[in-house]
């Protein structure tokens, strides 16, 4: 069977480290290892690291720049031939292990669904909407050879997954294909829920057309166009 590689980012992650952890522990795949890149915590988090040694396979817990630089850290020492994002505060579900027996083809992405506020959250995405929402990356499972070819783009502070699955949907190396499995329980509390990316925004409709071509990128600006009008026609009604 292929070994799986889980990347844990954390920082003060006491709180929540040990559920997310303990759903891994309750996976009937193996191998998987866990590969935790942790910014020096200053709450209980590298103790509980320590108390999971039998799951944890390498750790470290240092000052980083951010989500980002952390997984690119964290990539550095994986030895898996797949490849899965999980938060600290999220939990993997049964159907995570289901979904690694369908890791067939070693140069696809697979992505399934997730739970967000115990409600299925995206499923299938069609182009379009992969340019427009992005794939949420607790769904998704790389090989690995995606990242013998590519690391996150630490500019991007949030949103840096988008703009690598952005890249490699123009790659024709890497096709992307959707598996109906619910894999993970994502807190949407979390970092890329509650902020903006403004770099990520501003490059976005350049990104598009770069990776997507021209007819998703007119659909988008489409899009923009009519958001934008209705919002003006919204503020032109507010009265003064």
């Amino acid at each position: 069977m292929n070994k799986v590689s889980i990347i844990i980012v954390t920082y003060n992650a006491a709180a929540d480290l040990q559920q997310c952890l303990d759903s891994i522990k309750e996976q009937n795949y193996t191998p998987l290892e866990v590969i935790v890149a942790d910014g020096l915590s200053q709450d209980e988090t590298v103790k509980i690291l320590k108390r999971n040694s039998d799951i944890v396979t390498h750790w470290i817990s240092e000052k980083d720049s951010g989500i980002y630089n952390a997984m690119n850290k964290a990539l550095k020492m994986i030895t898996g031939d797949w490849v899965y994002f999980l938060g600290a505060d999220d939990i993997v579900l049964p159907d995570f292990s289901r979904m690694l027996t369908e890791l067939k083809e070693q140069n696809t992405i697979y992505y399934g669904s997730v739970l967000k506020g115990k409600k299925k959250y995206m499923g299938y995405l069609n182009p379009y909407l992969q340019a427009k929402t992005g794939i949420c990356h607790q769904a998704m499972i790389y090989p690995k050879i995606v990242f013998d070819k590519y690391t996150f783009d630490e500019r991007y502070r949030i949103a840096a997954d988008h703009h690598l699955n952005m890249r490699c949907w123009a790659d024709p190396g890497f096709p992307i294909q959707f598996v109906d499995y619910t894999i993970a329980e994502f807190n949407e509390t979390g970092l890329s829920s509650l902020s903006i990316d403004t770099l990520y925004e501003k490059d976005k409709s350049n990104l598009i057309l770069k990776n997507f071509g021209l007819i998703i990128w007119m659909r988008f600006q489409f899009r923009e166009v009519k958001w934008w009008l209705f919002n003006r026609q919204a503020a032109d009604k507010t009265p003064y």
